[in-house]
């Protein structure tokens, strides 16, 4: 059932606990990097919560990911040579296999081999590449099957990718709390959300809203996301978004009737940084094709112009807010809308509190 505004609010939150002290749970997977960015023969150095991770692509075979610090002297497996489905590591040559194990040491031979290194579980789905930083044992039955609308033919589709110098749990409530729009006054005029309702569970969260214009008028990138699909009948017709965070992702959806969206936005966030006060943002933002297909190619330009600049100011203000919170020494913040407190229960209740 979807609860109304005036609904109460259940007291759902774990006791006490600083949410940007709260690290992303492990046991979910991770945005690690694009498939495009993922040659065969080669690898790529990445961090996720600070710990530094070596993602590989064999010439042939699945990606794999290790920790990149040789067993032997702790130097970058990353600065190595990709051989075969193996690494080996550029100091002294020793080989590690997709499993971690250590498979030679040129100069010991095969049968005194030492320990090997970590190994991550790894997915590719529609074009990024996930690791699973947690328990191997639960890395199928989470495995993301499809990411939002990229996949769909009737859309296209554009990446969403920066680094946020903010922790995850501020981009969750940036994108979840529409009534922000004031932010974004020079790109869309002064625009007024309405909430019509939210719900929750254990580990989700949804909130739905319709939006009036109330002074100033729709930028070219706003007009054409949302007029290449608006019928001449359709000018009075009530929009309706639905933001949803299923941990530890965020989804985005608009709607003018009942059929598929305008609009899908899918989110990953990926802590880079061991304080997680960094974040590496991946994503798809996807708009349905219309009837006349050439139509959103030449409005792409504009379409991405807008979108970038609205992620632009987003981008600013979450990094004022973890700056805020590093001055302060807390999370000194006053929540008084309802879906933002249920938001910060769930995210509370998924993660992991940090030291």
């Amino acid at each position: 059932m979807l609860l109304t505004e005036e609904a109460p609010l259940a007291r759902t939150s774990p006791p006490g606990g600083d949410l940007r002290r709260t690290g992303t749970h492990p046991d979910h997977w991770y945005p690690i990097c694009w498939s495009r960015e993922l040659k065969p023969g080669h690898m790529l150095a990445r961090k996720f919560a600070g710990e530094p991770i070596v993602v590989v692509r064999p010439k042939e075979g699945q990606p794999f990911a290790l920790e990149d610090r040789c067993a032997h002297r702790q130097v970058p497996l990353s600065h190595g040579v990709v051989k075969g489905c193996t690494v080996r590591c550029g100091y002294h040559g020793w080989a590690y296999d997709e499993a971690g194990k250590c498979v030679d040491v040129p100069y010991l031979g095969r049968d005194r081999l030492p320990n090997g290194v970590k190994s991550y579980p790894v997915h590719e789905v529609d074009g990024i590449v996930f690791i699973f930083p947690g328990d191997p044992a639960l890395a199928d039955a989470r495995r993301p099957a499809t990411l939002g609308a990229k996949a769909a033919k009737g859309y296209k589709t554009r990446e969403l990718n920066r680094e946020v110098l903010a922790h995850y749990t501020f981009m969750h409530e940036n994108l979840f709390d529409m009534n922000h729009q004031f932010l974004h006054r020079r790109q869309m005029g002064m625009i007024k959300a309405t909430c019509l309702g939210r719900k929750s569970g254990p580990d989700w969260a949804e909130v739905q809203y319709t939006f009036d214009r109330t002074s100033g008028r729709a930028t070219v990138g706003e007009g054409a996301i949302l007029g290449l699909m608006r019928g001449v009948d359709d000018a009075d017709r009530k929009d309706r978004m639905v933001i949803r965070t299923d941990y530890p992702y965020q989804t985005l959806t608009f709607r003018m009737d009942d059929g598929d969206p305008v609009l899908s936005v899918w989110l990953g966030y990926t802590p880079l940084d061991k304080e997680q006060r960094t974040n590496r943002t991946f994503g798809y933002l996807s708009v349905k094709r219309p009837k006349v297909p050439l139509l959103i190619d030449a409005a792409w330009p504009f379409i991405t112009m807008f979108t970038e600049s609205i992620f632009k100011e987003d981008k600013e203000i979450v990094e004022m807010e973890q700056a805020a919170h590093d001055e302060a020494g807390h999370d000194r913040n006053n929540e008084v809308f309802p879906p933002i407190k249920e938001l910060r229960n769930v995210l509370l209740r998924c993660g992991v509190p940090m030291g």
